[in-house]
C-alpha cells in the first residue's frame, strides 16, 4: 500500500514540495534571525551531530482553505507547546514560542498559493536538528542548532481516501522507547518502520497497532480510538505515545456530542472482542476508520468492516470546523492572510 494524497493533490503524501522555507539557525542555545526564502538544500558538516546520533525532531501542522477562501491553521498554538517539549526531551536549543509561531505563519503566508482546495490542505513540517560538527559528541548536546519550517501541498494520507483500514497487531515490541514515546523524534519512526514495511509488503496491512504486553498503545503514525454511538475508549496519556492534538480535538467534539469519553488502558482482549468502530487519529490521518485487524494469522473485522457512521460524523464534524465551515466554539483555528 503506498500513502499518497488524494483530492487535487495527485501526488505521494509529502513529496511535494511547496516553493518557500523558513530558516533559523542557534549557536550556544540561542536562535538567529529568520530567513524567509526559496526552497534549497541544507550545508551540512559531515561531522554534524543530527547525521551520527540523531539528535531531530519535528512537527506536523494543517493549514486549510474553506469555502470562503480563507486559509486557517488548526491548533498550532499546541504543535508548537509540542515540539518545545520535543526539543528539550532531545536536549535540542528549545525555540521560543513567538519565534516558532511566527516562522509558521510566515511559510504559510509564503505559500498560500500553493494551499490546495479542500480536501487538499497544507502540511507545514517545522523541523530542528543539531548541527555541531563533532563526531565525539555522543554524550553531549549539540551547541548548534538548525530551525527549519517546511511545507507541502497535501491530500488523503491514506491510498484510496476514506476507506477501512487493516492494521497488523503487534504484541512483542513497542513502537519506540518509552522515555521518547510521547516526543516527535525521528527515531521513533525508523524503530517502527522495519515492521511497517513487513506489514504491508508482506501482509497487505496499512499500518502496525503497537499493543506490548497486550495493552494498546498506537500505531506507527496515528492514536489509535474505539468508537460506539454512546461512547469513545482510547488509552490514556503516558510517556510510551504521542500525545495527538487530533485525538484530543475528536475527543473534545465527541464530549460536545453527548458521547462518553473513556481514557483506560484497552487490553487486546476487548479489542479483538470490540463490535462497534475503530478509527486512527492523526494531523496526517485525521480520523481514518479501522475495518481489520490481522492477529497471529487471523483476520478479525471490526464491527461491519466499513468506516462507520459515528467514525464519519466525528471527521466530518472536525473537517468543518478546520475549513471554516462550521462554528469554531474553542478558538482552534487561526486565519492566515498576506
Amino acid at each position: 500500500m503506498t500513502e499518497q494524497s488524494g483530492g487535487s493533490v495527485n501526488a505521494t503524501f509529502g513529496s511535494v514540495a511547496a516553493p518557500v522555507m523558513a530558516t533559523a539557525e542557534a549557536v550556544d542555545g540561542a536562535f538567529g534571525p529568520v530567513r524567509v526564502g526559496a526552497l534549497e538544500p541544507f550545508h551540512l558538516h559531515p561531522f554534524a551531530h543530527v547525521l551520527h546520533y540523531a539528535s531531530t525532531c519535528f512537527e506536523g501542522v494543517k493549514a486549510h482553505r474553506g469555502p470562503d477562501g480563507v486559509v486557517r491553521l488548526f491548533r498550532p498554538d499546541r504543535h508548537v507547546a509540542r515540539m518545545r517539549r520535543t526539543a528539550a526531551r532531545m536536549s535540542l536549543p528549545v525555540p521560543s514560542e513567538d519565534l516558532l509561531m511566527g516562522m509558521i505563519r510566515d511559510v504559510v503566508v509564503a505559500n498560500l498559493d500553493a494551499v490546495p482546495p479542500a480536501p487538499g490542505a497544507l502540511y507545514v513540517r517545522p523541523l530542528l536538528f543539531g548541527t555541531e560538527p563533532n563526531i565525539g559528541a555522543a554524550a553531549s548536546p549539540s551547541g548548534t542548532a538548525m530551525l527549519a519550517v517546511l511545507a507541502s501541498p497535501v491530500g488523503d494520507y491514506f491510498a484510496g481516501g476514506v476507506r477501512p483500514l487493516t492494521l497488523l497487531l503487534e504484541t512483542d515490541l513497542p513502537r519506540t522507547t518509552p522515555q521518547f514515546g510521547e516526543v516527535k523524534a525521528g527515531a521513533n519512526y525508523a524503530m517502527a518502520l522495519g515492521l511497517t514495511l513487513h506489514a504491508r509488503q508482506e501482509l497487505g496491512c496499512d499500518q502496525v497497532l503497537f499493543a506490548p504486553g497486550g495493552v494498546v498503545q498506537e500505531t506507527g503514525a496515528a492514536n489509535f480510538l474505539l468508537l460506539a454511538e454512546d461512547r469513545i475508549v482510547t488509552p490514556p496519556l503516558d510517556s510510551t505515545f504521542l500525545h495527538g492534538v487530533t485525538r484530543d480535538s475528536v475527543l473534545t467534539l465527541a464530549r460536545d456530542r453527548g458521547l462518553a469519553v473513556e481514557e483506560r488502558p484497552v487490553p487486546v482482549a476487548e479489542l479483538l472482542a470490540w463490535s462497534a468502530e475503530a478509527a486512527l487519529s492523526g494531523t496526517a490521518a485525521t480520523l481514518s476508520g479501522v475495518g481489520a485487524l490481522l492477529h497471529r494469522d487471523e483476520r478479525h473485522v471490526i464491527g461491519s468492516g466499513e468506516v462507520g457512521p459515528v467514525t464519519l460524523g466525528l471527521r466530518d464534524g472536525l473537517m468543518a470546523v478546520q475549513r471554516g465551515e462550521a462554528e469554531d466554539v474553542h478558538g482552534w483555528t487561526v486565519p492566515v492572510t498576506a
